[in-house]
């Protein structure tokens, strides 16, 4: 039976790209629906047409109901016909690929992994992608009788079918199970005061809930993301992709270049043609040499929570030089040189002056601060680097998803009774991923809870470390992710106790109700917006 009726349907038409594929391409909406689509999205149990059509397209509310009145014109296919014939022109002409960023389209990826989302959010440049939270969405429901995670393809048509899912159910049964429990245990620990809205408080509790029990969510859970990019960032993106040794990722990727292909079909045609295919070729070769060479040196051990790596030992000099650079007429190298013999209250001075005083964490530092980088390896939860993931102004890479770095149980968890419960998932993952394998190493991923700790490295100069740093250690975030940037901060304090006096909305105590503030402020500025448009 269809999602949608038939009135829906033609509402629906001309906006997507089909009807009934979980991939499809947003179409003939204004810039601004669209992001104010995918933001409503990601933080939604329903779909993305079903957002559109009861949020945007049916809500007198949305004040955007006029904007689809009006149907798309029946020459659009001569148009994007034209249009291709136009950039086959240009790059034939002046052979200029770059032509490809002026161009550019929304994308629904619906009932993919969690997996999946980390592979194509890999891709930094020139993509914007929003996924599904799992902070404030309760994956406790099932659909047509099962939980919603990935059949892995190869997985399920193996010997490991049974083993795999019995091992997701139970993880899915044990959320869905202490839902109700964790959230009525917070209740009573954080009761509502008088002046806290049902709203917000009922949002605090949700997130408290899902905070303390997203690792109980295999990897191979069921999510959705929307993301924006251009045509280049397509094509490089889909090729990776169909290079890829899962399943999944390689599907996905002849997926979303179908629909792609409905909006931007210049842009893409080269992601799986002859020169495509040699590409996928060749980044496959480079995997399967490396892992060959690496195969002998691997031996889990290890697990320390961060690591600072390397950093730069003369940054000072470095950051002094760049920042009084743009304002002198003298080379480089004799700026470096008057920055190496100036005393340490005059580069203090320097120092203090570039980074002024700022009066919130979105006044950043200039360009100057790119001067000086750190390397950090960290060990944590797999949802934990999910949130850290996010960060595309630093270089990152990550190690296979296994059990062999424990796992973190929350505190609450312990606090409640429910240790063993918890503790049973997770060792029922841990043995199916042993057996899984030993025969597909990189499937066996996709069973493991997020729980688990996955060790990676983060690289990121001084100025994405004041970003970064100050946001994530914000009193509304996950206390995974807190706990990593305070640790961070507190390393780049140890080694350039000077360049840390800047981050001063580093927030270093620990909260209970996370959200709860955060949620407040939404109050004040919803009212903020009734007044100011006036009571509907």
């Amino acid at each position: 039976m269809s999602e949608f009726s038939e009135e829906e349907k033609m509402m629906l038409t001309p906006f997507v790209s089909n009807l009934d594929k979980h991939v499809f391409v947003l179409k003939n909406l204004p810039e601004v629906v669209k992001g104010a689509l995918f933001s409503r999205y990601s933080r939604s149990s329903k779909s993305l047409r079903r957002v559109l059509l009861d949020e945007f397209m049916k809500s007198e509310e949305s004040g955007i109901i006029s904007l689809f009145s009006v149907t798309p014109k029946d020459s659009e296919l001569i148009h994007t016909q034209k249009a291709e014939e136009f950039y086959d022109r240009v790059l034939v002409g002046y052979g200029d690929d770059s032509v490809a960023e002026l161009a550019g389209a929304h994308i629904a990826l619906e009932d993919i992994s969690i997996i999946a989302t980390k592979i194509v959010e890999d891709a930094r440049i020139g993509i914007s992608p929003l996924e599904k939270s799992t902070r404030y969405v309760y994956f406790d429901k099932k659909r047509d009788g099962k939980w919603l995670y990935k059949r892995e393809k190869t997985l399920v048509g193996s010997e490991f079918a049974e083993l795999y899912e019995q091992t997701c159910d139970l993880c899915f049964q044990t959320y869905a199970d202490l839902v109700p429990k964790i959230s009525k245990l917070i209740i009573e620990k954080e009761p509502k005061d008088e002046n806290t809205s049902d709203r917000a408080y009922n949002s605090a509790i949700r997130a408290k809930t899902c905070d303390i029990l997203r690792g109980l969510l295999p990897a191979s859970t069921l999510t959705n993301m929307g993301m924006f990019g251009n045509g280049r960032a397509y094509e490089y993106l889909l090729t990776k992709m169909y290079s890829d040794d899962l399943a999944e990722i390689s599907g996905l990727a002849e997926m979303m270049e179908t629909e792609l292909r409905t909006a931007i079909p210049a842009f893409v045609k080269r992601a799986n043609n002859k020169h495509g295919i040699a590409m996928q070729n060749h980044y496959k070769k480079i995997r399967s040499d490396v892992a060959e060479l690496a195969s002998k040196y691997d031996k889990p051990n290890g697990q320390e929570e961060i690591v600072l790596v390397d950093y730069d030992k003369d940054a000072e000099d470095m950051l002094i030089t760049a920042a009084l650079y743009p304002l002198l007429n003298r080379p480089m190298k004799d700026i470096f040189e008057i920055a190496k013999v100036m005393g340490d209250e005059e580069k203090q001075t320097v120092i203090s002056s570039y980074i002024s005083e700022r009066e919130n964490r979105r006044q950043k530092p200039g360009r100057a601060f790119e001067h000086c980088t750190y390397t950090f390896e960290l060990c944590s939860n797999y949802g934990g680097y999910r949130d850290m993931h996010r960060h595309r102004v630093l270089t990152q890479q990550r190690q296979l998803l296994t059990p062999y770095h424990g796992y973190k149980l929350p505190k609450e968890i312990v606090e409640a009774g429910y240790e063993k419960e918890f503790a049973r998932a997770m060792n029922s993952a841990k043995d199916a991923y042993l057996q899984i394998a030993k025969k597909y190493k990189k499937q066996a991923q996709y069973v493991i809870p997020l729980a688990y700790n996955i060790r990676w490295y983060m690289r990121f100069s001084l100025r994405e470390a004041y970003h970064m740093l100050e946001l994530r250690s914000a009193r509304q975030g996950h206390v995974d992710y807190r706990r990593l940037a305070q640790g961070m901060f507190k390393e780049i304090e140890r080694v350039h106790p000077q360049f840390a006096k800047g981050m001063k909305f580093m927030d270093m105590e620990e909260h209970s109700m996370e959200r709860l503030e955060a949620e407040q402020r939404i109050d004040k500025k919803m009212d903020e917006i009734k007044k100011k448009y006036g009571e509907k």
